[in-house]
């Protein structure tokens, strides 16, 4: 459940970015006395998968592996109490993370929490955590059809997509205005089959990135690798590298309140400004993007000078 983590499906980004911090050299050093910030290492998709016990919904065994993780290390070594954990940080994309980090009253406090789950109504902190971009590689490997960029000027019939499941507070109302109402918002429960998810993208304008149970969405991501405008529908989300990246330059927020108002919202965008949109998620793409080894730009690099963001704030008394 350390120095390990989830390499596919929705939590890869947890697991990849772990063998990363392992392997790559560049990013670490052996002298832990050179370190700007340190790493723990734990998955909380392990911990959910090892010490868990199904529908039981107690999520009590990992607080306390996180509390005998924290206790090991504080008592080992002399940087958690030299700056009460604030040079420290975790890294997560499972649902559970922030609950796991209650684990211990400096991490969760104090410490640089790098969550998928970004929800500032429940503890997220902008000022010291980092909000972290969820990306699904169901099978390991990205998409051949998401390798590279689609060609500009490949054509895009569908004014919107979305196809996934109803859960959460926002899905239901959207799919209750579109599911079936517009064929030029093609929105679906579940794609039917012999349909291609990603070839909707393709041939979408814009993608709907509504949250689920939690804020976060693997649509936002993958909206950005097929070029189809990401209109985020949620509450509370703080979204990835936003300390960096102006999202308003490549990304339509809107209000869960505005659901029935897309198609007005969506069509009243002016043709020159959805191309300067489109442009620049091709500009961003790199910064969403998980190389190995690691590349400058990418995801881990935007991931790393975010943390550094924070340490760069820290004030030990």
């Amino acid at each position: 459940m350390v120095h390990d983590g989830p390499c596919k499906d929705i939590y890869t980004i947890e697991g990849r970015f772990i063998q990363e911090m392992e392997h790559n050299h560049h990013f670490r050093t052996k002298d832990a006395h050179k370190a700007h910030v340190y790493f723990m290492p734990f998955s909380v998709t392990w911990m959910v998968r090892y010490l868990y016990k199904p529908n039981t919904y107690d999520i009590t065994p990992l607080q306390h592996f996180v509390s005998d993780y924290v206790r090991t290390i504080s008592t080992k070594h002399p940087f958690w109490n030299t700056t009460h954990a604030a040079d420290h940080f975790m890294l997560s994309c499972h649902d559970w993370a922030p609950h796991a980090s209650k684990g211990n009253l400096n991490l969760y406090h104090s410490s640089i929490r790098v969550l998928c789950n970004a929800n500032s109504s429940e503890g997220f902190d902008p000022q010291k955590d980092v909000s972290l971009p969820e990306i699904n590689l169901r099978h390991g490997n990205m998409p051949p059809n998401l390798l590279s960029p689609p060609p500009p000027k490949s054509p895009r019939p569908h004014l919107a997509f979305f196809a996934g499941g109803v859960h959460g507070p926002i899905r239901p109302s959207l799919l209750k205005y579109w599911k079936g109402r517009d064929p030029g918002l093609q929105v679906y429960e579940y794609l039917p089959k012999g349909l291609d998810y990603y070839s909707f993208m393709l041939a979408s304008k814009y993608c709907l990135c509504p949250s689920g149970y939690e804020v976060a969405s693997p649509r936002i991501v993958e909206a950005v690798y097929t070029e189809c405008v990401p209109v985020i529908i949620s509450d509370h989300y703080v979204l990835p590298f936003s300390d960096v990246l102006r999202w308003e330059a490549f990304s339509i927020q809107v209000k869960v309140s505005e659901i029935g108002e897309l198609k007005r919202i969506l069509t009243s965008v002016p043709e020159n400004k959805y191309l300067r949109l489109k442009e620049n998620l091709r500009a961003v793409r790199r910064h969403f993007v998980l190389n190995h080894p690691a590349e400058r730009f990418d995801v881990y690099h935007m991931i790393l000078h975010s943390v550094w963001l924070r340490r760069l704030n820290l004030k030990v008394e």
